[in-house]
């Protein structure tokens, strides 16, 4: 098992948010990947939805605050992007590569996403079954992401690390390498 206590970095400075900070615990096993965020600081300067009662399946998760993440088997073109909203909706999308082809994912039809807020503090945690998607994989590439919007309307992209001119989720040289015999936190050969 690998896992990994991992801090997120804002793609630009924002003195709105300057209090605000979002770390991930991440645990994976072949056939399973645990995420756990958390979100600390001002979350009334956020929009953060509430709760729906029913987390449902839903497009478009990513305008407005979202944690996300991506993964791939190394060396493939193809990836998978998860999108989780504050109250617990959710979308698990298929691409064939960089930007191309992204269809919701057909092997699963619901995602285990508990929402837990108290005062100052979200978490959020997810348990995906990697099974369907990458049979017993024992390395993987991962990009763990969000999305803040500020309730004013600016959003902010935060990641492990930001590689491009412009905040770029998508680029394979920001994702990390986990599994057997990674270092958590490493990139992808």
């Amino acid at each position: 098992m690998s896992e990994a206590l991992l801090q997120l970095l804002p793609f630009e400075a924002s003195d709105t948010l300057a209090g605000l900070s979002l770390e991930a615990h991440t645990s994976f096993s072949p056939g399973r990947l645990a995420i756990r965020y958390v979100l600390q600081g001002p979350l009334e300067l956020l929009k953060l939805p509430g709760s729906s009662g029913s987390p449902q399946r839903r497009d478009g998760l990513w305008q407005t605050t979202c944690l996300e993440a991506f993964l791939a088997l190394p060396g493939q073109p193809g990836y998978w992007e998860v999108n989780l909203a504050p109250d617990g909706d959710w979308n698990l999308y298929r691409l064939t590569d960089y930007r191309q082809g992204l269809e919701p994912e057909p092997s699963t039809q619901q995602l285990p996403v508990q929402v837990e807020r108290q005062g100052d503090r979200l978490s959020l945690s997810v348990v995906l079954d990697l099974r369907p998607l990458v049979a017993e994989a024992e390395e993987l590439d991962l990009a763990i992401t969000a999305v803040i919007a500020e309730s004013a309307g600016p959003l902010h992209y935060w990641a492990l690390s930001h590689r491009g001119t412009e905040p770029d989720f998508h680029r394979r040289d920001s994702f990390m390498a986990i599994g057997h015999g990674k270092v958590p936190g490493e990139p992808p050969p």
